[in-house]
């Protein structure tokens, strides 16, 4: 059995898919991809040929065990290849991902190996994800909510943010806001807006935003009134 590039990136977008909590069908994939029903279809048979993946009588996409083995591979490559860019070409943060897209694919065992050797394990992405899927109830468990889900005026630290959208990190970069900065949660507005201060500054972020944006309160930075 041959793994192609494009089986690879279908493997991958089910488990990145299934960690955001969607449910995966072929009209998921041709959005996430970004290609015609028609080409899902026949990817779809290509894989299920192969035994790659398992498709539900509803039409729901789940990966095999020798599946999940490849996407596993693909996001832990994925995963150095952005710490690398980051962290020893000093990339900025909201651009390594498009280029881990393109690089993930040529990575070898040995450079892999490599990569580990000289980054070490353990650590987040650029944009504080972890190195294989993390899916939602993951995050909760470690007492993570999403900024649209916050109810009470209190501190926190932004701890995650949704790596698949190259303009809305580069509008957070422009606010100073990226994983690991703090900020104090002021309320949300009638149009929905959540402010957010830090650093002297007053930050509004809409609700298309706020729900792709991971927060933790920080230690001691519990519910609080804000004066007028």
């Amino acid at each position: 059995m041959k793994i192609t590039i494009s089986k690879e990136n279908y493997l991958k977008t089910i488990a990145e898919a299934e960690s955001e909590g969607e449910t995966v069908i072929a009209a998921t994939l041709a959005r996430w991809l970004q290609i015609t029903p028609p080409a899902v279809t026949a990817g779809l048979h290509r894989l299920n040929r192969d035994g790659l993946i398992r498709v539900g009588k509803d039409g729901r996409i789940s990966l095999t065990k020798p599946g999940s083995e490849i996407a596993d591979r693909l996001l832990l490559r994925h995963h150095l290849i952005e710490r690398m860019l980051t962290e020893m070409f000093g990339m900025e943060w909201y651009k390594v991902h498009d280029e881990a897209e393109r690089l993930e694919h040529a990575v070898s065992e040995d450079f892999e190996r490599r990569l580990i050797a000289v980054l070490g394990t353990g650590k987040t992405c650029p944009h504080g994800n972890s190195v294989r899927a993390d899916t939602q109830q993951d995050r909760r468990k470690r007492s993570w909510m999403l900024l649209d889900e916050v109810k009470t005026p209190g501190e926190f630290q932004l701890v995650s943010v949704y790596e698949r959208d190259r303009q809305m990190m580069e509008f957070l970069d422009q606010l100073h806001l990226c994983p690991g900065v703090c900020f104090s949660w002021v309320g949300r507005n009638y149009d929905d807006t959540v402010t957010l201060k830090m650093k002297g500054l007053t930050v509004q972020l809409g609700a298309s935003v706020a729900k792709r944006i991971w927060v933790a309160r920080t230690k001691g930075g519990g519910p609080k009134t804000h004066a007028a």
